[in-house]
């Protein structure tokens, strides 16, 4: 598509496999030391995490004129210095899923690009299991659950 994608990952052992799906480099997102080496390097981030983070250094990775777009349901308010927007002609927007032609769009796209989800799939009697999976941090990218009943 045109892009270079930097992935940031609080797990380092998925580093491989996020190279392996097209990311051209991968960032450990709980080393604050990588992410300060970051400062103005984005036109764009797109966050997809729900949890509260220190936001200020993903803000300041962006360059001048660049866009913070998250699209993850963080339920805490993002904390972010006016002067860190201004002074960066810097923007924060959000989406949900998008409209039903924009889903068939982005559905048509993956078809021709060849782009799946990478999933782990539990039956639903085991969905207490899948819970603790995910709590547990040992979830890769996607958890669905498949009726069994």
């Amino acid at each position: 598509m045109g892009c270079e994608v930097t992935a940031f990952s609080s797990n380092p052992s998925k580093e491989q496999e996020v190279l392996a799906m097209g990311a051209n480099n991968v960032v450990n997102s709980r080393d604050p030391e990588a992410l300060k080496a970051l400062a103005g390097q984005f036109d764009l981030i797109i966050n997809t995490v729900n949890v509260d983070l220190d936001w200020q250094p993903y803000f300041e990775a962006l360059t001048y004129g660049g866009n913070f777009h998250t699209v993850g349901a963080v339920l805490k308010p993002l904390p972010v210095p006016a002067f860190t927007l201004i002074a960066g002609d810097r923007s924060i927007s959000g989406s949900a899923t998008g409209t039903p032609y924009e889903l068939r769009k982005l559905m048509k796209f993956a078809g021709r690009s060849k782009v799946a989800p990478t999933t782990e799939l539990f039956a639903m009697s085991q969905i207490n299991e899948a819970i603790q999976h995910v709590r547990d941090g040992k979830a890769r990218y996607r958890v669905v659950l498949k009726a069994d009943f």
